[in-house]
């Protein structure tokens, strides 16, 4: 059984960027939604008793509904740990070097991110992936995530973007680049950092 995972932090930590009734009830109403409805979906199967890492790269896209709330399990999970209340800034040391190596600059990387999700037609996320140490930005819809063989994403996803409306919404309204820009605020790259390192 999967159970929800504690945020690392209260509901308000990420104010005024991310508000605290957003994280109340994406935390507790989708999070928690996606974490029942993996373990209705896996109960009685193979999958039962399974990571969900070796779920999600074992499914095939017919496996619905193990792919929809598997993928918001996964997802938000790796989400909530990459945003801090003392985020923001830049990344440090091989992480840092490996962006200016692999975008040019911080800055570069930070347009190609927010593009990504700008240019994600309703709702999906935006990675930013390590593919044997080279980084790039891939794109996937509603929860679908890189773990997935289907989901066109190669390596390893260490920074996950939210960009379901659900996520931004009720602060942020229809401007998603607003929140993609208050995002960046609270990206939490020690957590990325050691991400990219494991």
């Amino acid at each position: 059984m999967f159970k929800l995972p504690d945020l690392p932090y209260a509901y308000d930590a990420l104010e005024p960027y991310i508000d605290e009734a957003t994280m109340r009830v994406h935390h507790l109403g989708h999070h928690q939604g996606y974490t029942n409805g993996l373990n209705a979906a896996i109960q009685g199967t193979s999958w039962e008793g399974k990571t969900i890492e070796e779920i999600l790269s074992g499914i095939s896209p017919e496996d619905t509904a193990i792919r929809n709330n598997g993928g918001g399990f996964y997802n938000h999970r790796l989400y909530w740990t990459i945003m801090s209340p003392q985020g923001g800034g830049k990344p440090q040391g091989a992480l840092a070097q490996a962006i200016d190596r692999d975008f040019g600059s911080f800055d570069a990387f930070r347009e190609q991110f927010k593009k990504a999700g700008l240019g994600r037609f309703g709702s999906g996320w935006v990675w930013l992936m390590n593919d044997g140490g080279k980084l790039y930005i891939c794109s996937t819809p509603n929860q679908d995530n890189p773990l997935m063989s289907f989901a066109g994403c190669k390596g390893t996803p260490i920074l996950g973007m939210d960009v379901w409306e659900h996520a931004y919404y009720l602060k942020h309204q229809n401007k998603r680049g607003n929140y993609i820009d208050d995002f960046f605020n609270v990206i939490n790259w020690s957590q990325v950092e050691k991400n990219y390192e494991a």
